[in-house]
């Protein structure tokens, strides 16, 4: 799996915006982020796994969709987000 707890706590460290903020959008598409990557990683080995790809369409969608929202209520948040990650050019 793409996360072990260390990991998954670091990343919730890193974009966490309050003490006990666990689902803030900046940290659902932080960790949506690395779980993206990873099944990318695992989809250039295995290029014959649709039901994975189907899964990392989903996973962009709804970072996608989380982006917009963030956009939408606070563009310096969003900003630092997509710096953060490099997500954008």
């Amino acid at each position: 799996m793409v996360f072990d707890k260390a990991s998954k706590t670091e990343t919730v460290e890193k974009f966490k915006r309050g003490e006990k903020d666990t689902g803030s959008a900046e940290v659902q598409i932080a960790l949506l982020t690395k779980r993206i990557n990873h099944l990318a990683e695992h989809l250039k080995t295995h290029k014959k796994d649709f039901h994975s790809r189907q899964g990392l369409f989903k996973m962009i969608g709804k970072r996608r969709r989380l982006l917009g929202y963030l956009k939408r209520k606070d563009v310096e948040r969003y900003r630092t987000v997509i710096g953060a990650l490099e997500l954008r050019k």
